[in-house]
């Protein structure tokens, strides 16, 4: 027998001994469980103040007529986002901080990061989006329902989800294309794409340069529209004569920039930087600021500094506390 024969017999052996991974465990924070259970409770008020809040946003903007334009319906599909968003990660963490299995399956896996990134990028493109909306609508307020109309409005929304999906299938389909031999534990809370690829025994070169590339090009070119929509937005606000009408125009921008800066801050310090300086156990706590905090604060930004808004949850619980009174 050849040394050919016997190193190609050898090749065999060592395939056929290779155990591709099939379920996967999402080690989280901590195995102390006094801490996870205080961790439980942190989690689930926001998830429950992260569902109230948005899915409360989606309610007036569909109730109140005042609410019925462009601005509050890119609004409204935002807050559905956050809650879509969270609902990915939040409910499977939330059962691993009280259980000791917290397995996931390799397709269960799969969905969490085809959903997670899919809705995460269309808030990308809708946040610029928005930024375009808010540049029609101060730049040109008396052509704003025609520039604006529901032919426009609703290709944008369109045309987020469908960046979305592409992005996040490019994604997945590349990541678990991957092989996953040597260990099954990702040290995260959901299946990220960086803790995945630290636990990948395939050549995750070209998937580094892929998330580094393809993630830097979504939020170069969503932040240029943002940053151009807001230039044209500051050009305006120069030619207003009035305090009280500068006034309005900040208070109106100033929560669209608020949710911009924060979330495309972590996104950035997250995806788009060199594979050498990832830390996952910091990047874990960056990663939950931005699917899980970040959702929760969304409705408060929108809606404490936005008058609209306010009045018409006010109109709609005074309504609602009269029903109550003459009900019972």
């Amino acid at each position: 027998m050849s040394v050919l024969t016997l190193a190609s017999d050898s090749y065999k052996i060592n395939l056929n001994n290779i155990t591709e991974v099939t379920v996967f465990t999402l080690l989280g924070f901590t195995y102390d469980f006094e801490l996870q259970v205080y961790l439980f409770l942190l989690f689930l008020a926001i998830y429950v103040f992260t569902l109230v809040g948005n899915l409360g946003l989606v309610l007036l903007v569909m109730v109140d007529s005042r609410l019925h334009n462009p601005m509050y319906y890119f609004l409204s599909v935002l807050s559905f986002l956050d809650a879509c968003y969270s609902s990915v990660v939040t409910p499977k963490m939330l059962v691993n901080f009280l259980t000791e299995n917290k397995a996931i399956s390799w397709l269960g896996c799969a969905t969490q990061m085809l959903l997670f990134v899919t809705f995460g990028t269309t808030e990308c493109f809708l946040l610029a989006a928005m930024a375009y909306d808010r540049y029609v609508a101060i730049y040109n307020p008396l052509m704003y329902s025609v520039n604006m109309s529901p032919r426009v409005y609703v290709t944008l929304i369109i045309a987020s989800y469908v960046g979305g999906i592409l992005h996040a299938t490019l994604h997945t389909v590349a990541t678990f294309s991957l092989s996953f031999c040597a260990s099954n534990k990702i040290k995260h809370v959901f299946c990220d794409i960086p803790p995945l690829l630290a636990i990948s025994c395939s050549d995750t070169h070209i998937n580094q340069l892929l998330l580094f590339y393809v993630v830097g090009s979504i939020e170069i070119f969503t932040i240029l529209i943002v940053l151009i929509s807001y230039g044209f937005i500051l050009l305006a606000i120069l030619k207003i004569r009035s305090a009280e009408g500068r006034l309005k125009v900040f208070s109106t921008c100033g929560s669209h920039l608020t949710g911009v800066s924060i979330y495309h801050g972590t996104i950035l310090f997250m995806y788009v930087r060199p594979n050498s300086s990832y830390a996952l156990d910091h990047d874990m706590i960056v990663s939950i600021f931005y699917t899980i905090v970040i959702p929760m604060l969304n409705p408060i930004i929108y809606s404490l500094r936005n008058k609209d808004v306010k009045e018409a949850m006010k109109k709609l619980l005074e309504r609602s506390w009269f029903k109550m009174k003459v009900y019972f």
